[in-house]
């Protein structure tokens, strides 16, 4: 099957809103409330790439796709912390395809993004404490465990969390390792 990896446009918006929507259904139960993951998310991941996707300031957004679609997109919004670099916000493979190698695809891709267009070239980003597999890949791929905080609610309305989940930050000091190149 051939995959393509380009630059997301503003028409992928509902595409990578099913996927992250599908994403967080599956893999944030128990961080977030099941009420809210079993609500409306959709419409709110509609807004957010909408808006994302038609005005994309100072970030970057690749979509991977095969002949059945959108498989797998990652976005990192590039300079966001002095200290820790850009920032990749958002990073998910569709379910079935989880494993098959698209991870690393999008996180190589994310890291060119930082070197083509940021001052820096460190990046981070966040991942529950309860995903493991997502913590084991990215150890793999040369990021570090740097420090451990409590998850933001999402759109800060606290009662779309389950109690006080735990995150943890990922970082690359340095975007030219070799985990990270294709």
């Amino acid at each position: 099957m051939t995959l393509e990896v380009r630059a997301a446009a503003a028409e992928d918006a509902e595409q990578v809103a099913l996927l992250h929507t599908d994403s967080w259904r599956r893999f944030y139960r128990g961080a977030f409330s099941d009420s809210y993951l079993d609500g409306d998310v959709l419409s709110d991941r509609r807004t957010v790439w909408a808006a994302r996707l038609a005005e994309p300031s100072h970030s970057a957004t690749a979509v991977v796709e095969d002949g059945s679609g959108l498989v797998g997109f990652v976005y990192v919004i590039l300079d966001n912390d002095d200290q820790w670099g850009s920032f990749i916000e958002n990073l998910h493979v569709r379910h079935d395809q989880q494993r098959a190698g698209l991870g690393r695809v999008l996180l190589s891709r994310a890291a060119e993004a930082v070197a083509e267009r940021a001052k820096d070239r460190r990046m981070y980003l966040w991942v529950l404490e309860q995903n493991t597999n997502a913590q084991g890949f990215y150890a793999a791929m040369g990021g570090a465990r740097v420090e451990k905080s409590l998850v933001d609610p999402p759109g800060g309305v606290p009662d779309r969390l389950n109690g006080t989940p735990g995150k943890l930050r990922i970082a690359w000091a340095d975007v030219a390792i070799p985990e990270l190149t294709l």
